[in-house]
């Protein structure tokens, strides 16, 4: 029977301790690597929420998913308030549920990214709850739609005129709160938008508007539907100092005239649309150039021209003079 010496025996047991020491688990290595769940399991939550679950997964879910998910846990609500706070856009255009103005408050307070905000036709929007989001997220703003919002006041308009210095597109339909003074702000504060609707406001002058698109050189979609305020002469300021404009909405603007489209066909190169239903003024004398250079326009071809009109002397119903203002 072969035997070990006393060095070989003491040899062997101290590999043999330092192989378990190896394969048996450290309890405190153990209670690092599981999370706080007492089976030990990894759950969503576990994911890295800056690296993949905020930027890949929480801009496909809605306003209504994260709401959802907030009322599941703790966790789950620090999740969606973390989402929220990164979150570029806002829309809640027409979303008059009972209580939204409560959830309204938590993006309110949560929300610090915001590049789009869309609340047309909200009518329980107010000042007081529009004002907390606005100074929130002042600094990134480029898109801001309040069309028919008729409980907010010039007074939410503020800060969206002074502070937004990234804004581009304004939206204010049917705002009779929308005043001359307002616009004036907007004059001295804002000449980098690019999309301006103002229809349905009556209380803004034809004077104030004229000096307002001086300032638009970069301006390519405007809505003037029904503002009474629009004439001849605000349209050839915008033929002169908005050279890039491609679509506009006249729809209603009973007081222009061929002297006025005129002035946008010479100087709007880049026109593509011109909606003038209702304009009763306008004749095809001043749109037969527009639909030789292929502009969309929503009044349909006369189905014959009368040969005299067809071939009309532009100075006959422009005089040169009334370009000077």
């Amino acid at each position: 029977m072969c035997t070990l010496h006393i060095e070989e025996e003491t040899h062997l047991v101290a590999m043999g301790s330092r192989r378990q020491a190896c394969t048996s688990p450290n309890p405190s290595t153990m209670s690092m690597r599981r999370r706080p769940q007492d089976n030990g399991k990894c759950t969503l939550f576990d994911i890295s929420w800056d690296d993949v679950l905020i930027p890949k997964m929480s801009i496909y879910l809605s306003l209504k998913d994260l709401f959802n998910l907030r009322s599941c846990s703790r966790t789950a609500l620090r999740f969606a308030e973390a989402a929220l706070e990164k979150r570029q856009e806002v829309h809640l255009s027409g979303n008059n549920t009972s209580n939204v103005q409560l959830g309204f408050k938590v993006l309110a307070s949560c929300c610090r990214r915001l590049e789009h905000l869309h609340l047309a036709r909200c009518k329980w929007l107010t000042d007081d709850l529009l004002l907390p989001l606005l100074d929130n997220n002042k600094q990134r703003l480029s898109v801001v739609n309040l069309n028919e919002c008729i409980n907010i006041t010039a007074l939410s308009l503020q800060p969206i005129i002074v502070q937004c210095k990234q804004l581009r597109v304004l939206k204010l339909s049917k705002c009779q709160w929308l005043t001359t003074g307002a616009v004036d702000a907007l004059t001295l504060h804002q000449s980098k938008l690019v999309e301006f609707d103002i229809s349905h406001c009556g209380a803004i002058g034809e004077r104030c508007l004229i000096i307002f698109f001086r300032k638009l050189n970069k301006l390519t979609i405007l809505s003037l539907a029904n503002t009474p305020s629009v004439t001849d002469q605000v349209l050839i300021q915008i033929g002169n100092y908005c050279r890039e404009l491609e679509h506009i909405n006249l729809i209603g603007c009973a007081s222009i005239s061929d002297y006025g489209v005129h002035a946008l066909s010479v100087q709007c190169k880049r026109l593509q649309s011109l909606l003038i239903q209702r304009c009763h003024r306008i004749t095809e004398r001043s749109l037969a150039p527009l639909r030789q250079q292929r502009v969309l326009i929503d009044r349909p071809r006369p189905r014959q021209d009368n040969a005299h009109n067809a071939a009309y002397n532009i100075n006959d119903f422009y005089p040169s003079d009334f370009l000077v203002y």
